[in-house]
């Protein structure tokens, strides 16, 4: 999280950020915030340098719920050249192994790719980003130390084949849905593998992550052009309302004395809330008022049915 700078705006929302090539997450989450003179940032699961497409910017009281967008599930469209694995599984690493991959055909690739959808394990890159003893993985594969890692358990939910050009090195170019903690490098090299060859991630590009698509991102570079020599403010509209991060949690609608207790910390009943979640899940907390509904935060059911406060806005009508 960035740190609050000096006269800075307090500005609470989402920008679905359309990342540039050869772009730090944290160089466009900087750049960003800087465009909109927010006084407190932070974007929501990164996206490697070579990597484009959707990065969620949270600002203001939109931090608070980016840990779910960072648990929610993403669609990428990557594409991979047969043929040829690096030491990285993409085109940063050394080559390792290289072989004539033009007997490869579609219908083969077709044939392993049902392995790979579904609940299924998978074995991170040396070069994620997992820890060990308090450091990063690709620390240790940079000093050409080795960590054994156990199969993490995924979700693949939709694999499919957009393109195949075949060759001496063919490239494949697949759409994933996937769970939270996939590695499409460790997808590539793995499906390499099944087919004998080898491969490695040479594209990818993130289409969607949680509620957030690319079709409502926007570019950093349009971003400057649009404020130009304008105040920040003129960039607002394209700041998505907080609740939104946490729009996959089911609603609790709250009355307004229900919603003064939670505000102050204190559970309260909601028989409604039964009816939609069971002990432990979290909901959306929307108090009614007589005009308007304002969503306050999440809250978690406790046991004996009351509605306790989890994640609260410090914006809320109090």
């Amino acid at each position: 999280m960035a740190r609050r700078r000096k006269n800075a705006r307090d500005v609470d929302g989402i920008l679905v950020l359309n990342k540039a090539l050869d772009l730090s997450s944290n160089h466009a989450l900087q750049r960003t915030r800087w465009q909109f003179n927010a006084a407190k940032a932070g974007h929501t699961g990164a996206l490697d340098p070579k990597a484009t497409g959707v990065l969620p910017i949270c600002f203001g009281e939109a931090t608070k719920f980016s840990q779910y967008l960072l648990d929610a599930d993403k669609r990428y469209r990557a594409v991979v050249k047969l043929g040829v694995r690096t030491e990285t599984q993409d085109t940063e690493g050394e080559v390792v192994a290289e072989v004539d991959a033009s007997n490869i055909k579609l219908k083969q690739i077709e044939a392993i790719l049902d392995q790979f959808r579904g609940d299924i394990k998978q074995v991170p890159s040396m070069y994620s980003a997992i820890k060990h003893k308090g450091q990063p993985l690709y620390k240790y594969a940079r000093k050409g130390i080795e960590i054994e890692r156990e199969p993490r358990p995924i979700t693949i939910y939709e694999l499919e084949i957009l393109d195949f050009k075949p060759g001496v090195h063919p490239e494949l170019t697949i759409e994933v849905c996937c769970s939270k903690g996939t590695y499409i490098r460790s997808l590539a090299d793995d499906i390499g593998l099944a087919l004998g060859v080898g491969g490695h991630l040479i594209g990818l590009h993130r289409i969607a992550a949680g509620p957030f698509h690319e079709d409502d991102s926007v570019s950093l570079e349009d971003i400057i052009a649009e404020r130009g020599e304008q105040g920040p403010e003129v960039l607002d509209h394209w700041l998505l309302p907080v609740e939104d991060a946490v729009d996959h949690f089911e609603e609790v609608m709250l009355d307004q004395r229900s919603g003064q207790f939670i505000m102050q910390g204190q559970p309260v009943l909601e028989p409604a809330a039964l009816k939609v979640a069971q002990a432990g899940d979290l909901v959306r907390l929307v108090v009614e008022y007589a005009d308007y509904d304002e969503f306050i935060g999440l809250g978690e059911i406790l046991s004996d049915g009351r509605v306790a406060p989890k994640r609260l806005l410090s914006t809320a009508t109090k």
